[in-house]
């Protein structure tokens, strides 16, 4: 069902550039992948130095999502999922999480980046009910627009909307809380926001040299604290245990001994 990827190539936000470090990149690395340019793993280092935590701290992200899409397709019946600024393929994805659920969910993904739309297109060429999207999120319209989206996802039915990871990656210039509230508005009645982002909270230093090693990269780190995260959610429902750090979302076992404080909080909420 994935479309050709028709974008314009000549928009600025589709072409690759390999001279800066991309954050799906960068991710990919933090996570033992091999879908990144020497850029990408110096900044990447850099960013390592500064925050040694965060190769945990991404591999909690990814068992926060694990664990939402599970609670959203088994216990909130949603069966159309529009994961925005999805990054590099990482087994198991979203469309598999969900397909062990339940069969025949349906799943659009949408990424900023070529590289990625071709590494998810070359892995779901073949998958049923899912659409591989390049768009931005810094334009929601566009993507909710998108005859790639709409192709697997009905606005008329609960959808779940994955924001993992990416809102960190809108300045405040850029309005992450309009983004999201179009995206919210769009979002028909039992649906659900999944949603993660990077905080400073947790760290004396708020890990600014961390987040400095971004201003050099295709989009900036922006963490901010868990008022703002928060009110990202509008008024949605959030359910239990609330806005957390990502390791303490509905964890399947209690963290290890001195594991350390993950930088990221991470909540699920539905839509009344």
């Amino acid at each position: 069902m994935t479309p050709p990827l028709s974008d314009d190539p000549s928009s600025p936000s589709l072409r690759i550039d390999t001279s800066k470090p991309h954050p799906a990149r960068m991710y990919d690395y933090f996570l033992g992948g091999k879908d990144n340019y020497p850029v990408d793993q110096e900044a990447a280092e850099k960013f390592i130095a500064a925050a040694p935590e965060v190769r945990d701290g991404v591999r909690a992200n990814r068992r926060f999502l694990h664990r939402a899409v599970r609670h959203v397709v088994a216990d909130g019946g949603v069966r159309q999922i529009l994961d925005i600024g999805t990054g590099l393929p990482t087994e198991p994805n979203v469309h598999q999480i969900a397909h062990a659920v339940a069969p025949g969910t349906r799943v659009a993904y949408v990424d900023n980046d070529p590289i990625v739309g071709a590494h998810s297109r070359a892995l779901m060429n073949d998958e049923a009910d899912t659409s591989v999207v390049l768009a931005d999120l810094r334009d929601p319209r566009a993507v909710l627009d998108h005859p790639g989206v709409r192709e697997v996802i009905d606005f008329d039915e609960p959808v779940a909307l994955l924001l993992v990871a990416i809102l960190h990656f809108i300045t405040d210039a850029e309005d992450p809380e309009g983004i999201v509230a179009t995206l919210r508005d769009a979002l028909p009645a039992g649906s659900f926001l999944v949603l993660s982002h990077a905080t400073g909270d947790l760290h004396a230093d708020g890990r600014a040299e961390a987040a400095a090693v971004y201003k050099n990269a295709t989009a900036s780190m922006n963490p901010r604290p868990h008022a703002r995260v928060l009110d990202l959610f509008g008024d949605f429902t959030l359910l239990d245990p609330g806005l957390v750090p990502v390791p303490d979302w509905r964890p399947d076992e209690p963290p290890a001994p001195g594991t350390p404080p993950i930088g990221i909080y991470g909540g699920v909420a539905r839509k009344s």
